[in-house]
């Protein structure tokens, strides 16, 4: 069975598998995030356990992230070199995203701490797919038929 965004020309396939688990991992960090200050008993936003409640979100959904863009977004396997790739954006998505939760906090006083989340998450996401694009090499489609031929 075949995925319907495999009928995409690889570069926009790519951008589309990415927004889809990058969407599904906002969703998942926020989560996270609010379950964090739940149990930190709702700490004030700006406060340091706000910050350590959102890097709680951050880290637990780095995991599924990782390999969710290995197998459906980049079409490879985990290894090292993806690996080193993956976490170096990631903490450069995480630099920008902690760097932003501060000037969002000041800018949107009044909002809710999801909406605040989905904002910094989604500009840092944005980043990511890009610093993502130079680790994550794409296997030509007649490698992977042939691997998957002889096993």
């Amino acid at each position: 069975m075949r995925l319907p965004t495999s009928y995409l020309p690889p570069k926009i396939r790519s951008a589309v598998r990415f927004t889809v688990i990058g969407t599904t991992g906002m969703f998942v960090q926020t989560w996270f995030f609010m379950a964090a200050l739940y149990f930190l008993d709702q700490p004030e936003k700006g406060l340091p356990l706000y910050y350590v409640a959102f890097g709680i979100g951050y880290i637990l959904e780095m995991i599924p992230n990782y390999l969710f863009s290995n197998w459906y977004t980049f079409g490879t396997r985990p290894d090292i070199k993806n690996a080193g790739g993956f976490l170096l954006a990631r903490a450069i998505n995480l630099a920008i995203q902690l760097g932003l939760l501060p000037l969002m906090l000041s800018l949107m006083p009044t909002w809710r701490d999801d909406y605040i989340s989905f904002v910094v998450i989604f500009i840092g996401g944005c980043i990511n797919y890009l610093v993502c694009l130079l680790f994550f090499k794409q296997k030509p489609k007649e490698s992977i038929e042939n691997e998957n031929l002889q096993s």
